[in-house]
This record gives structure tokens, C-alpha cells and sequence, in this order.
């Protein structure tokens, strides 16, 4: 699998972790991957075909775009041939400021909205191998959008915290960074991202566990939950499972034995 990622101009670094970059071809046969939790809400359009599992009627084919926001269990995807995705990575509180959508804890999001007039234009830069003209353009989609929104200096200051942190900051030192009290901080951070600043940490820690297991599966387990602030390896080991659906030894004999799509950066999918 292909996949590169690509820094946001400077003006879009408070909202956007990364653009990104996937291609694969998975031959005739349906495949299916899973995506894995982890501490961002991500704008996905996709070239090629994605289905995923709807309870009530079986496997049903996405729109492109659609959004994964965030996850507290791996999601299942289906599809075959060749598939190409252009990902927005956004923190989670300003992805639906960003889109002018109500915050909401779905995990798969399928939204109508006005961002979807881009798939002509992306398909069209997409089947000319230009992924440069690709990201200009979408690139300046959210420079547009972020020029349209103000800027909210308090989930900035939160944000800029908990990322330094990696998720480790109590929510009282939080509100302290933001220079706000708890309960206005959990209200504006629950209204922007639909989930609360305990919720979006936690899964910041379960990342960096995720991807310090799979670029080092022989870690000392019981060391990264001390480092991350964990109570324990116990805690660490159910907080893991919740997140991912296996136990973090389990997770480091996959990643050992290479059955995950690997590239120089961590990417959440797995090969069923």
C-alpha cells in the first residue's frame, strides 16, 4: 500500500493534523479492513468503491465524502480492485466547527453537505496521478472554511495541552492551560466535538500505545502504562481491549508477525 502524509499550511495547524494520502489495489476479490480507534476525526473521500456493515441490511456502499469521527471500537470496511483515499485528519473539536455541522458521537458519519461538490474535481486530478493538485485544492477548501469560523483561543489553549501531553493531562490542568474552569472547558470541548475532554484523552493515550506497539512490539508493557499514566498494566491491558478489540500482547504479535499494512508512519488498517 502506498501512503504518504502531508503537513497543513500554517494557518490550518490549530484544526488540522495532516492531510494523507492512501492506494492499493486489492484485486477482484472482496477484501475487508478494519480502522482503528484512535484520538482524531477524519473527512474521507474516497476513488473506487467502500462498503461497510449496516446491521439492519448487510453491507452497504458509502458516499464519498463521509466522516469517521471518533471511534471506541474498530470499524469493518469491504472492497475490492483499486481504492484511493484522501484523508483530512482533524482534531475533534473543530472538525464540525470547520463544516458547520452539529458535533455528534457517531463513529461513520454520512453527511450531505457542500464539501461533496469536490469529487468531480478530486476524480478528475485523481485519474491524472496529480495528487499535488489534489491537495492544493483541498488545501484551500479549509482555508476557506477556517477563514469563515472564529477562533476559539480557549479549545485552542485545551488543545495544545492535551497534545503535549499525549492525553496524560488531568482535565483539572487542562481547564488550568485554557485558562477556563472545568465545567465551562467540558461544555464548549462536548458542544465542538461531542465528547468529553476525558473521552478524546483517553483515546490520545490508547494512540500512543497503539503505535509504540507496533513500531516496538517487544516494549515493556507494564513501563508504557506508568509512562502514560495509567494506574496500572492492568488498566493499560482493558483500556487497550476496549479500544481495539484485542489485548496489547495479542496487538504485538500481529504487528511482529506483519499482517498490518505498514509505511513510516502508523496507519490504522488492519488486513481481516
Amino acid at each position: 500500500m502506498q501512503h504518504q502524509e502531508f503537513e497543513p499550511p500554517e494557518e490550518l495547524k490549530d484544526t488540522i493534523k495532516c492531510f494523507w494520502y492512501n492506494k492499493k489495489d486489492y484485486g477482484e476479490l472482496e477484501s475487508s479492513f478494519e480502522v482503528l480507534p484512535d484520538g482524531y476525526a477524519e473527512i474521507i473521500f474516497y476513488f473506487g468503491s467502500i462498503s461497510s456493515i449496516s446491521y439492519d441490511e448487510g453491507l452497504q456502499p458509502l458516499p464519498s465524502p463521509f466522516i469517521m469521527g471518533l471511534l471506541n471500537q474498530p470499524v469493518s470496511f469491504h472492497t475490492k480492485n483499486r481504492l484511493e483515499i484522501i484523508g483530512i485528519r482533524c482534531f475533534p473539536w473543530t472538525v464540525f466547527d470547520l463544516l458547520g455541522l452539529p458535533s455528534g458521537q457517531d463513529g461513520l458519519r454520512i453527511i450531505e453537505h457542500p464539501i461533496a461538490q469536490l469529487q468531480p474535481l478530486l476524480n478528475k486530478w485523481i485519474l491524472a496521478e496529480r495528487i499535488d493538485k489534489v491537495l492544493a485544492v483541498v488545501k484551500q477548501y479549509f482555508l476557506d472554511a477556517k477563514s469563515r469560523i472564529p477562533a476559539d483561543s480557549m479549545l485552542f489553549k485545551a488543545g495544545i495541552a492535551m497534545r503535549e501531553a499525549n492525553g496524560t493531562m488531568p482535565v483539572s490542568q487542562v481547564a488550568a492551560a485554557a485558562h477556563a474552569t472545568v465545567r465551562t472547558l467540558e461544555r464548549n470541548f462536548k458542544q465542538s466535538s461531542g465528547y468529553t475532554v476525558k473521552d478524546v484523552s483517553g483515546l490520545m493515550r490508547f494512540e500512543q500505545v497503539r503505535n509504540q506497539l507496533w513500531h516496538y512490539p517487544d516494549s515493556n508493557i507494564a513501563g508504557l502504562a506508568h509512562e502514560l499514566g495509567y494506574t496500572d498494566q492492568s488498566h493499560l491491558s482493558r483500556e487497550f481491549k476496549r479500544y481495539s478489540g484485542s489485548t496489547p500482547a495479542a496487538f504485538a504479535r500481529k504487528a511482529k508477525q506483519g499482517k498490518q499494512f505498514i509505511s513510516s508512519d502508523f496507519v490504522a488498517f488492519l488486513q481481516a
